[in-house]
């Protein structure tokens, strides 16, 4: 009869094994028994997710430029070009400036296509000029800077003196006639005109260098162009001119301005 040794307790242990398996309680009987599993080697299946593999998004980079030095020259956001909305303006020619800008049209037209990137036309008949923007105007000021620009040279200033407006933003133009200062007719307000002229031109060409203005007379009208303050230091001149005050006055206080322009710059 053979003995009842580890034979019987194997097989008992091998019983208890399967039974336990079979009733899905295997992990909680082994560490109940103080046999940790690794953790390694434990995997619940129902809570396991499925693994979806994606193909990588292989865009080769020879789609990227590649300057002489070998950096990459990525391609600009489309984006960044923002759209103008279409916008058209029409500047009258006055009859004394429709030669002018007959013989300086290329100089007018240019700025306007190159710079602003602007499309322009001239209007014969109606004797005016056409604006509008065009696909590729980034700027949404450019329509307004070329209505300043165009209307700066219908009044009498010179092309260049005009372009000025499209490289600087603080410039402006101001414009008065001579009655809105002082009430004159016959001799005494060409006498007012003569004062401000000069002979040949002198005083203007002196308040012009003197406060950095540009000016024009246009008859009984006078235009300023130029910063805020300068604009302002060339009016004054002009309208004492026009009340009366002898230029040899004006000419002390242009030459006071004068220094205190230089000390500024």
């Amino acid at each position: 009869m053979p003995a009842p040794t580890a034979l019987k307790s194997n097989v008992q242990e091998n019983d208890n094994i399967s039974s336990i398996e079979n009733s899905g309680s295997y992990n909680s009987a082994l560490t109940e028994s103080g046999d940790a599993i690794p953790e390694d080697l434990i995997i619940d299946v129902q809570t396991t997710m499925p693994i979806t593999l994606t193909k990588h998004d292989n865009k080769t980079t020879a789609e990227f430029l590649i300057d002489e030095e070998g950096r990459p020259q990525f391609s600009g956001d489309q984006n960044a070009m923002k759209k103008v909305v279409s916008e058209r303006r029409a500047v009258s020619v006055p009859p004394h400036r429709f030669t002018p800008l007959k013989n300086t049209w290329t100089k007018v037209y240019y700025p306007l296509v190159d710079h602003l990137k602007l499309q322009v036309k001239m209007d014969i008949k109606k004797k005016r000029v056409l604006l509008r923007t065009s696909r590729q105007t980034t700027d949404k000021s450019a329509i307004q800077k070329g209505d300043d620009f165009l209307k700066a040279f219908m009044l009498g200033f010179d092309i260049d003196d005009a372009t000025a407006l499209l490289r600087l933003d603080d410039l402006y133009i101001e414009s008065f006639e001579i009655k809105d200062i002082k009430t004159l007719h016959g001799d005494h307000l060409s006498r007012a005109i003569g004062r401000i002229a000069g002979k040949d031109g002198k005083m203007k060409f002196s308040i012009e260098n003197a406060t950095r203005t540009r000016v024009v007379l246009a008859e009984t009208k006078i235009h300023i162009l130029g910063g805020f303050k300068n604009i302002k230091m060339a009016r004054e001149s002009v309208v004492s001119l026009i009340l009366g005050k002898p230029p040899s006055k004006i000419y002390g206080n242009l030459r006071i301005v004068s220094s205190r322009m230089k000390e500024r710059f």
